[in-house]
């Protein structure tokens, strides 16, 4: 037999409920259970001394005074030579017990009680010295404290308005995680979650944000793979078909198939290169403003560089070698395309540290922005035949700077070309 539940709605009622319970009966036994028998002691101890004063004037013969007396304090006295009891006497019960054994010390005769549950009353039948019977009623309450019983109801219903606060927000929190469990296993059989967004508390709402994540760069991933595939067809076909060609009619060039081989040998490395992926490297203390530096004189020599750096830059922990290649790919393009002038700037803020590279060429459409960050795709196709080139160059910059955490953007430059912008975050 289990007797933890399972589910993790359960599990936290029982967190909450039990140690609640817990404390609350210790207060009640500890504090209340102290409380109580004091103050019933000292009201069976008040109500003796009264019944006792009372039996005095009774014996010396002053019942005027005693019926006086008994009204002051609320007590109706009736004296008679004989009473029938059909009941037996609740001298024991747990409301009388205290009342029975102070009048037994003061007034030193057999006593009777009888309690009235129902109408809260108390009766104490008390001999007098002549053999009569004193007849004492009051209110039950004169030797019994509702208190114990009412703070009982109050710790009940603390613990069912706990339930009923509580309850609400763990169903909602519970369909979070249901909901998150239901999207992962979709996404786990590469199907999509219609209308799956982060909701519930901001632990959960990040674990789900991660998760899409995720599966938007598995997406990613998939699709690089498709793309490489078809790159791979496409840009070696035509090579190979004219390499084919040339040697069946036997008319050829060797320098042009030369030509042919290098192109074919520079594609085959760079797509070897992005379907290995980032190798491993040890994460280190580093700061951008000498590496950019670096790359930029060796990528673009004959072009004018402004850098606007903080004159201490902010060091995180990253991998030299992929933010490395990432900006070296980025820092080329910009080279490339760039009429006269680049312009790399740093911002950093205590959460993460902001990289721009601006160039004064042509610049990339915005509707053609999303596509130039897609591994294989060429916006000039013109470029791709002239120069070899993959269309790798900013999906690698991509990939290496997610892997660190971080995110790229292509925007429009003031300088009148791209502006790519990369956000890192401070480790």
């Amino acid at each position: 037999m289990r007797l933890i539940p399972r589910g993790f709605f359960w599990r936290t009622i029982l967190l909450v409920l039990v140690p609640l319970i817990l404390a609350l009966t210790i207060i009640a036994n500890v504090f209340f259970g102290n409380h109580w028998a004091r103050v019933h002691a000292t009201l069976a101890r008040t109500l003796s001394v009264e019944i006792a004063t009372i039996m005095n004037f009774i014996d010396s013969g002053d019942k005027k005074t005693a019926e006086t007396l008994a009204h002051d304090i609320g007590i109706n006295v009736t004296i008679a030579s004989d009473i029938q009891r059909d009941t037996k006497n609740d001298n024991n019960s747990h409301e009388a017990g205290l009342l029975a054994q102070e009048l037994s010390k003061r007034v030193k005769r057999q006593s009777e009680i009888y309690v009235d549950r129902g109408h809260r009353l108390i009766t104490i039948d008390v001999p007098t010295a002549k053999g009569d019977i004193a007849t004492f009623g009051t209110s039950l309450y004169r030797i019994y404290s509702t208190s114990t019983e009412v703070f009982i109801i109050w710790l009940i219903g603390a613990i069912l308005i706990v339930s009923a606060l509580t309850a609400p927000f763990l169903v909602l929190h519970n369909r979070s995680i249901r909901r998150i469990a239901h999207a992962a296993n979709r996404f786990g059989r590469g199907l999509d979650a219609p209308g799956f967004q982060p909701t519930g508390s901001k632990e959960i709402r990040e674990a789900a944000s991660a998760m899409i994540t995720m599966k938007d760069r598995l997406d990613r991933y998939n699709r690089t793979r498709t793309d490489m595939l078809n790159a791979v067809s496409h840009d070696l076909k035509s090579p190979l078909t004219r390499m084919r060609l040339a040697i069946e009619t036997g008319d050829f060039d060797k320098s042009a198939l030369l030509t042919d081989i290098d192109r074919m040998t520079t594609m085959i490395n760079g797509y070897l290169s992005f379907a290995r992926g980032e190798m491993p490297e040890i994460e280190q203390p580093m700061e951008m403003p000498p590496m950019l530096i670096r790359i930029a004189r060796d990528a673009a020599p004959n072009k004018k560089i402004i850098t606007e750096f903080p004159e201490v830059p902010v060091q995180f922990y990253g991998r030299p070698t992929a933010l490395a290649r990432a900006f070296g790919n980025i820092i080329e393009n910009a080279a490339r395309y760039a009429k006269s002038t680049i312009k790399m700037t740093e911002t950093d803020t205590k959460e993460e540290t902001i990289v721009t590279i601006e160039d004064d060429g042509p610049g990339i459409p915005d509707d053609k922005k999303i596509d130039a960050m897609r591994p294989f795709v060429r916006l000039d196709n013109a470029r791709g035949t002239d120069t070899g080139g993959t269309g790798l160059g900013l999906s690698i910059a991509q990939t290496a700077i997610e892997n660190h955490g971080g995110r790229i953007f292509l925007e429009n430059s003031d300088l009148g070309g791209l502006r790519v912008r990369v956000v890192l975050p401070i480790q």
